[in-house]
C-alpha cells in the first residue's frame, strides 16, 4: 500500500473500535490545561504502584504541560459528559487557558484538576514519556482513584459518541 492510501485505510480501521473518552488534566508550575484523549489504557495493577498509560499530541499544550508538571489526571468521562469531551477537544470555541471555567472541578489529593461528574479519575504521577512520531506515550503512577455513583463511561467509536449496552438487554 502507498503512504496515502495505507494512511486512509487505518483510520478508517481504528474509527471502528470502540474506545472510552477521558480528558487528561495537569495543574503545576507549567499551567493549568486539559485535552481530550481516546488513548487511555491500563498497564498494571501490581508493582509499587498500579500504573497507565496515556498518548497526547506533540503539539498539544497540555502534554507540554504534564511533561513539566511531572503529574497528571485521567478523567473517565460519564456516557453524560459528551459537551465536556467537546470542550477540551478544542471544539467550543473556548480557549486552552479558560476551559476549566467552564466545568466544575475540584483539586485532587495531589494538586491535580478532578473533573465533576466523571465516572473514574486517576491522578497520577509522571513515572515516563516517550515522544514516537506525532505524540507523547505517557505512563503514570496512580497515586489516587476517586469513582463516582455512576459507571457508565463515554465512548467514542464510528466517528460518534456512544454509550455501552448489555448485550443480553439489547
Amino acid at each position: 500500500m502507498e503512504k496515502a492510501e495505507l494512511r486512509k485505510a487505518f483510520v478508517e480501521g481504528m474509527s471502528r473500535a470502540a474506545t472510552f473518552v477521558a480528558v487528561a488534566t495537569t495543574d503545576g508550575e507549567a499551567g493549568r490545561f486539559g485535552v481530550t484523549i481516546s488513548s487511555l489504557t491500563s498497564v498494571s495493577a501490581d508493582g509499587d504502584h498500579p500504573s497507565l498509560l496515556a498518548c497526547v499530541h506533540q503539539l498539544s499544550p497540555a502534554a507540554t504541560a504534564i511533561l513539566n508538571n511531572r503529574a497528571f489526571c485521567a478523567n473517565l468521562l460519564h456516557e453524560g459528559q459528551q459537551s465536556l469531551a467537546d470542550l477540551f477537544a478544542g471544539r467550543a470555541n473556548v480557549s486552552a487557558e479558560s476551559r476549566f471555567d467552564h466545568t466544575d472541578w475540584v483539586t485532587g489529593q495531589g494538586g491535580q484538576p478532578i473533573l465533576t461528574g466523571a465516572t473514574a479519575s486517576f491522578e497520577c504521577t509522571l513515572a515516563t514519556a516517550v515522544l514516537w512520531e506525532t505524540h507523547y506515550i505517557i505512563v503514570g503512577k496512580v497515586t489516587s482513584v476517586i469513582l463516582s455513583e455512576a459507571p457508565s463511561a463515554l465512548l467514542y467509536g464510528q466517528r460518534a459518541y456512544r454509550r455501552a449496552v448489555n448485550l443480553s438487554d439489547a
